[in-house]
Parts: structure tokens; C-alpha cells; sequence
């Protein structure tokens, strides 16, 4: 590399000094040289036109068409993403009102059938309190029934004492007293 620096080096100082010789001067225009450099620069225009600008320019009409459908893709993505959460609100919705109906309707049913409950558990009471009540009455009559059999038996044994004795005022006294005290011890 050393080597190639100085070789450089020597072939300017050969141009030096043939331009110092030369009585060329510095600025001119030679018309040969711009001819030639548009020529090469419209070669090289044409090359990158065809070679570089035409691909990068497909390439880029590709990746924008790719970029409008990505942006299509992710509008309609989100379209159909709110249309599905809209249906899904409005399901939700229906459910919570089908719920509430169902729930409702369980209502009614328990309160109907607590009703029931509590009609037949009055109308059970009611016909146990009827025969406890006819039990009682029927007790009653029976014992009332036993109570005057008492006193008729009763009557008859005062009667037949009375029947057997000749009754003075006392002992009529006496007998209804003692008649009185066992109708009471009776009882």
C-alpha cells in the first residue's frame, strides 16, 4: 500500500510538471469533454432508470398497494370487530332480560306454590280443628249424658230410700242432704 502511495505521488509530480510546461491554461472549455460527459451522464441516466428506478418504483407500488390493503384489511377487521361486539352487547342484553324473566316467572311460581302451601296447610287445620271440636262436643254430650245417668241413678236410690222410710221432716232433711254431698262428691 505504501508502495502504490508513492507511486501515486510520483505520477503527480510527472502532471505538474508537464502542465507547468505547457502553456494550456487552467480554465477551458473543450466542447470534445462536455460532450462526452453528457453522453455518460445520460447513459448512466438511463441505466438507473431502467435498472434502478423502474424496479425501486415497482417496489414501492407494491409495498404501498400492500400497505392500502393492510390498511383495508385492519378497517375491516375493526368494522367486523364492532359489529361482533354490538351483537355481543345485544345478546348480553337479551340474556340479562331473558334471565330476568326467567327469574320473574320463578318468582311467580314459588310465590303461587307457597300459596298453595299455605292454603292447604289452613284448610288441614281447619278440618282438625272441626273434629277436635266435634270430638270435644261428642265428650261432652257423653259426659253430660254419664252425668244425668249419675243423677238419675241418683234420683232413684234417694227415691227408693225415700220409698223404704217413713219420712219425718228431719229425715227428709237428712236425705236430701246426704243426696246433695254425694251428687257433690259426684261431680
Amino acid at each position: 500500500m505504501l508502495q502504490f502511495i508513492c507511486e501515486a505521488a510520483q505520477t503527480a509530480e510527472s502532471a505538474a510538471e508537464t502542465v507547468g510546461q505547457s502553456t494550456l491554461s487552467l480554465v477551458s472549455i473543450d466542447t470534445g469533454t462536455i460532450v462526452f460527459t453528457l453522453i455518460n451522464t445520460l447513459i448512466i441516466f438511463l441505466i438507473f432508470k431502467f435498472f434502478l428506478f423502474k424496479p425501486v418504483g415497482k417496489m414501492l407500488d407494491k409495498r404501498k398497494e400492500m400497505a392500502a390493503s393492510a390498511i383495508k384489511d385492519a378497517e375491516d377487521a375493526k368494522a367486523k370487530a364492532e359489529a361482533a361486539e354490538k351483537e355481543y352487547n345485544e345478546s348480553l342484553a337479551n340474556a340479562k332480560a331473558e334471565a330476568a324473566e326467567i327469574v320473574k316467572q320463578a318468582t311467580l311460581r314459588a310465590q303461587k306454590r307457597e300459596e298453595e302451601i299455605v292454603n292447604d296447610a289452613n284448610q288441614k287445620a281447619a278440618d282438625i280443628r272441626a273434629k277436635a271440636e266435634e270430638n270435644i262436643e261428642r265428650d261432652k254430650q257423653r259426659a253430660i249424658n254419664e252425668v244425668k245417668d249419675q243423677i238419675s241413678e241418683l234420683v232413684c236410690m234417694a227415691a227408693g230410700k225415700v220409698v223404704e222410710k217413713e219420712i219425718s221432716a228431719s229425715d227428709n232433711e237428712e236425705i236430701i242432704s246426704k243426696f246433695l254431698s254425694e251428687v257433690g262428691a259426684a261431680e
